[in-house]
């Protein structure tokens, strides 16, 4: 695994390095970064968000967080992003498929405000995760994936581990099914009001 940082790090690497060779750990270099829980001086926490932010650019496959505070922080976030993703999926499929399971009368009041949820979680996933290096991750429970990592060179008991998934295909079902709600929406309020 790699580290960036400081040169007191680089020892550091080569105990990994070190355990992975002994461990028969089969991750190449690219694989697997570590943001250890190493204090050096007062600005640990900034250095830690730093480290995390390198490491989600450089887009390797796992990124293990060893601090606690930022791992929960981090794993909040990709929680959120998940629940916007699902919530405009299924709100957006309610919108769709309401008007075929209610009577033309009635389906409105339904197919309508899932219409909007659909577009406002989509729209506020556009804006606040779409672009955030992020969104391209999810939290890894598997834990026969787990065991391949080198978890054991680790100081904390808890690491957040992150694993990178294309989210493509995810993100154009989000967007066609809020697209296709937005069209609903509008064509169903321009034959109520037209009316």
């Amino acid at each position: 695994c790699h580290r960036l940082g400081a040169e007191s790090s680089c020892v550091l690497v080569v105990r990994v390095r070190e355990s992975q060779h002994s461990t028969r750990v089969t991750l190449s270099s690219t694989d697997c970064y570590i943001v250890h829980e190493i204090y050096n001086g007062e600005n640990a926490q900034d250095q830690f968000e730093y480290e995390l932010e390198q490491a989600l650019e450089a887009q390797y496959k796992y990124i293990v967080i060893e601090p606690t505070r930022i791992g929960d922080e981090t794993a909040r976030w990709i929680t959120v992003g998940n629940c916007l993703h699902k919530t405009a999926v299924l709100a957006g499929t309610t919108c769709l498929f309401t008007p075929l399971a209610l009577p033309v009368d009635y389906s409105h009041y339904i197919s309508l405000p899932a219409g909007v949820l659909s577009m406002a979680c989509c729209t506020l996933y556009g804006i606040s995760w779409q672009f955030d290096p992020c969104c391209k991750y999810q939290v890894e429970y598997d834990a026969y994936k787990l065991s391949r990592l080198p978890l054991h060179t680790l100081t904390s008991s808890t690491p957040v581990v992150l694993v990178r998934k294309d989210d493509l295909h995810r993100k154009r079902l989000h967007n066609t099914i809020a697209l296709a709600a937005l069209v609903y929406c509008v064509k169903k309020i321009y034959e109520l009001y037209a009316v």
